[in-house]
């Protein structure tokens, strides 16, 4: 609760920033981030995993009030609260240098030594179950021994241990029958025609169009030659972005499969329109129409902090070489957040915010080729310069943002 409206809290030496403090009074923090959490609990939500993130400065996952008093008591949550993963660590912050320091663990967050009182405070403050991915064994005797010390009741126990088995029962995983618990059976519908279709609708339906000067789009299908470059044209992992098979995902062929918005512009348009990339022609010259498919590297988590959202250099210069070449020049930004698009704004002709199509390009071509209109509209606030994040539909909106809150064309 309260991680969408965190400020990075620098006191907490190499706390990533994605990881912040949610400097809030209580009844601010009710009106505007408990929302959720009623309608979650009376659908039969089974979990709840407290963020990395801090409200006034206590970490949710040691955060009693929190966990115990507004979600088990006053919400009446009957499941069970699972931490995220290593974050218990974090409840004795270790600062660099300090005894207290052992080192960095896999994820990158400082490892703090003294991990029994972490284990005390979060398991009292309402933690049914903890994730741990190397200190397990640590983990199981120091837990014991605090039970042992009176330092942990045993009625939390038995608290915890209960709203586990609750949700185990309710699931069917306590049957002899389940005993093998996973069901293989919609395996075979994994990747599925049918699931992609999907996929690909829900693409149509989420891409923004930004800007659309002389109507540039939709695409015509009797253009003679569409030239397309960016480093995002013929690239799945950009797509796809981070958590994709690996935490960060990566770039390029993902085995997932799919389609990328080369492949699909491809598919898109009859032979009687040539798609060229720099493979066989050098450049746009003598093209209907470019276009440039930019944006950034996958990337999850702390690993995606940027001190400045611009897009790179070489996103820029691709834009400006089509640019160059005299066509109109259509630009789709593949991010998982707005980019501070600079000189682009002006340069494009047309803008289209794609974010993270997935594995379905072709979501992308239907708009680009007007088969599907589109209705996507903005979130929040597109900043135009960087001193106007952080990002909202307040503070950016009065000062001139590239776009206002809530924009997005249609044809």
């Amino acid at each position: 609760i309260g991680d969408g409206g965190t400020t990075f809290n620098s006191s907490r030496t190499g706390s990533p920033l994605d990881q912040g403090d949610a400097r809030l009074d209580e009844a601010t923090l009710r009106a505007i981030h408990l929302a959720g959490y009623p309608a979650a609990i009376d659908a039969g939500v089974g979990s709840v995993m407290p963020s990395y993130s801090s409200w006034n400065g206590v970490k949710c996952s040691g955060s009693k009030h929190l966990l115990t008093n507004i979600l088990k008591h006053e919400l009446g949550f009957q499941g069970f609260v699972v931490s995220d993963y290593n974050a218990i660590d974090q409840l004795v912050p270790p600062v660099r240098g300090e005894a207290g320091l052992v080192s960095n663990n896999a994820s990158g967050q400082l490892k703090t030594a003294n991990y029994k009182r972490c284990i005390e405070l979060s398991i009292n403050a309402g933690m049914d179950m903890v994730m741990v991915t190397t200190r397990y064994r640590e983990f199981i005797a120091s837990l014991q021994e605090l039970v042992a010390e009176g330092k942990i009741p045993m009625s939390r126990i038995d608290d915890a241990v209960t709203r586990i088995l609750r949700v185990k029962f309710a699931m069917g995983l306590m049957k002899p029958e389940a005993a093998l618990m996973a069901d293989t059976t919609l395996q075979q519908d994994f990747g599925s025609l049918a699931h992609r279709a999907v996929a690909r609708e829900a693409v149509r339906q989420s891409v923004v169009l930004l800007k659309n000067e002389g109507k540039v789009l939709p695409l015509s299908r009797t253009a003679k030659r569409i030239h397309v470059s960016g480093r995002g044209a013929d690239d799945l992992g950009r797509q796809c972005g981070g958590w994709t098979v690996d935490w960060q995902g990566k770039r390029g062929a993902v085995t997932t499969g799919g389609t990328t918005i080369l492949q699909a512009l491809r598919q898109a348009t009859g032979k009687d329109t040539l798609i060229t990339d720099s493979t066989d022609h050098p450049d746009a010259t003598g093209a209907d129409l470019a276009l440039v498919v930019i944006g950034e590297d996958p990337y999850a988590e702390s690993k995606g902090d940027r001190a400045d959202l611009s897009l790179s250099g070489e996103d820029v210069a691709a834009v400006s070489a089509a640019k160059a070449t005299g066509v109109p020049v259509v630009a789709v930004i593949l991010s998982g957040r707005p980019l501070l698009l600079g000189g682009v704004a002006a340069t494009a002709d047309a803008i289209m915010a794609a974010w993270l199509p997935g594995t379905e390009g072709a979501g992308v071509t239907d708009v680009l080729f007007g088969d599907s209109t589109p209705t996507g509209k903005l979130s929040f606030t597109w900043p135009r310069s960087p001193d106007q994040l952080p990002l909202g539909h307040g503070k950016a909106a009065t000062v001139n943002p590239q776009f206002p809150f809530g924009h997005g064309l249609a044809y």
